[in-house]
């Protein structure tokens, strides 16, 4: 499997790219800093414009969408100045679709291709205890965003996966967050390679079970 990864330099993402390189898979990391991996910033249309044209040498299997921020962390709602919904928006929800664009010609390529959407269980409207208003809505987009793609894209034959990855034990979820890395790489990874065109529109937990929306 060839597989992109956006946003993997840390975290969840890192994770991932670790555990399918470990098993055989090609992956191709991205980070906004490239730093050893692919330079990708995923709010610049030119810059995912000259990633798709870098890898447009063999089909890509699978796009793992995980770039994500959580700038309003440790915020009070007070402090939600204009410019965190425009940041946060551009990465979490305008990077997801304008990746997609840029890489749905490769993604066509493969004989199964698929999308995995990293979003949260903080986009579920049924899931609203308060606060966090900006991340929220920003992943409530992104499944959003998700769910449609899957209606259009199921006759391409792609399939697309909505996933929350579960409170996580990194620098955005925390040293308190229930799950290692680890385990969250493991779990979504195994939804990925669980994903087809019967599946997709799926928002799935890291393990296996349907997120209400």
């Amino acid at each position: 499997m060839r597989a992109l990864i956006t946003g993997a330099n840390r975290g969840i993402g890192r994770a991932i790219a670790e555990h399918m390189a470990a098993r055989g898979d090609a992956v191709l990391r991205t980070a906004r800093a490239a730093d050893g991996h692919m330079a990708l910033d995923v709010t610049d249309p030119a810059s995912i414009e000259t990633l798709a044209a870098r890898i447009a040498d063999a089909p890509l299997d699978l796009l793992v969408c995980n770039a994500g921020v959580f700038l309003e962390k440790g915020r009070s709602r007070e402090d939600y100045a204009p410019e965190l919904w425009a940041e946060t928006f551009a990465v979490n929800v305008t990077g997801v679709f304008l990746c997609v664009e840029a890489l749905l010609p490769v993604l066509r390529q493969a004989k199964t291709p698929k999308i995995a959407i990293i979003s949260s269980q903080m986009a579920s409207s049924t899931h609203a205890p308060g606060g966090s208003y900006i991340y929220r809505a920003s992943k409530a987009a992104a499944l959003n965003l998700g769910r449609n793609m899957a209606s259009d894209f199921k006759p391409l034959g792609i399939a697309v996966g909505i996933y929350h990855p579960g409170w996580v034990r990194t620098d955005m979820g925390g040293a308190q967050a229930d799950i290692s890395e680890d385990e969250a790489a493991r779990g979504l990874i195994a939804r990925f390679d669980a994903l087809s065109l019967e599946t997709t529109g799926c928002f799935e937990t890291w393990d296996g079970r349907a997120h209400a929306y």
